[in-house]
């Protein structure tokens, strides 16, 4: 489940969304009013619960080759993604959906691409499905801790590439 080209990604549990409108993220620490989406590399990132705490590390072009075998595991690709045990029926189960929107009333923002203006989807909603198999499909390890904290110290603290996203949501 990936963007075309031209197209941003817009990940939801909600089916019924017909226009997006910007708004302040509740966890924002600016006051600027978004619509949010990713592009083609960062959608793996949102093929979870919207709740879903989850670490992810990737190979980038400064990790070494200590780091990458240390972090993302010899033989194991060049991606992770880590979540708690007690989101694995969370993941079988919720029905996520992607937004196609048209790429060019976005601007880049950190990781994601943002836009300052309502946006109409490109189409209806598609269900994303199996989030098992997409991580399998994309070569993305998926990987089940118990707690995800000491995963995301260690690479946090490495040359690897890293992402988390609604880390407050993880066991303590």
């Amino acid at each position: 489940m990936r963007p075309a080209a031209g197209e941003v990604l817009h990940f939801s549990e909600d089916p019924t969304i017909e226009i997006f409108r910007p708004h302040v993220a509740k966890t924002s620490d600016e006051g600027t009013a978004y619509v949010w989406a990713v592009g083609h590399d960062r959608a793996p990132d949102y093929w979870f619960p919207r709740r879903c705490p989850r670490a992810m590390a990737w190979v980038g072009p400064d990790t070494t080759p200590e780091d990458r075998d240390r972090i993302i595991g010899i033989g194991s690709g060049t991606r992770v993604h880590a979540v708690e045990y007690g989101w694995l029926d969370a993941m079988r189960t919720v029905e996520l959906y992607a937004y196609r929107l048209p790429a060019g009333v976005f601007v880049a923002h950190d990781a994601a691409v943002v836009a300052t203006t309502d946006v109409r989807p490109l189409g209806p909603p598609e269900r994303v499905g199996d989030l098992f198999v997409l991580h399998d499909e994309a070569g993305i390890q998926l990987r089940v801790l118990p707690r995800l904290h000491d995963f995301w110290a260690a690479a946090t603290a490495s040359t690897v590439e890293w992402s988390g996203i609604r880390l407050r949501n993880a066991r303590p």
